[in-house]
């Protein structure tokens, strides 16, 4: 029997381009390849705008400034090994990006992609994510 939610944190990473244009960055899951968010489980007794930015340089190799409070959240199944789904609920954190590092420990197992927030929101599976990624103005 799947559990309760669980609670995860995501980084919502953003830059400017040099055009002034608002950029967020997804990246491929490791299974599935689909487009998400870095994401990812707290670490005991870390805050959750650490956690997200942890997540952030381990997925994405990115590096910036988070925000304390989260933008919103949204819902997912976590398919188990068990083939079970465990609903889990997601707090995003805005993660305006200062550094994008050439190596970081998920490089290999995952494509980035900058693009504009309308245009992610559409990449996106999950209907709340594209919801607070389409409505992002930082």
């Amino acid at each position: 029997m799947p559990r309760a939610r669980d609670a995860q944190v995501a980084a919502l990473p953003w830059r400017r381009s040099e055009a002034g244009a608002v950029e967020v960055l997804l990246i491929t899951s490791r299974e599935t390849r689909r487009w998400v968010i870095p994401k990812g489980w707290p670490k005991s007794g870390e805050p959750a705008p650490v956690s997200a930015a942890r997540e952030a340089l381990e997925e994405a190799g990115i590096v910036g400034a988070i925000a304390a409070a989260p933008l919103g959240a949204y819902g997912y199944g976590k398919r188990l090994k068990s083939g079970e789904l465990q609903p889990v609920e997601v707090e995003v954190y805005a993660l305006q990006v200062v550094e994008e590092r050439e190596t970081w420990p998920e490089v290999d197992q995952r494509e980035k992609l900058w693009i504009a927030p309308g245009e992610a929101a559409g990449l996106v599976d999950e209907p709340e994510l594209k919801a607070l990624i389409a409505a992002f103005a930082p």
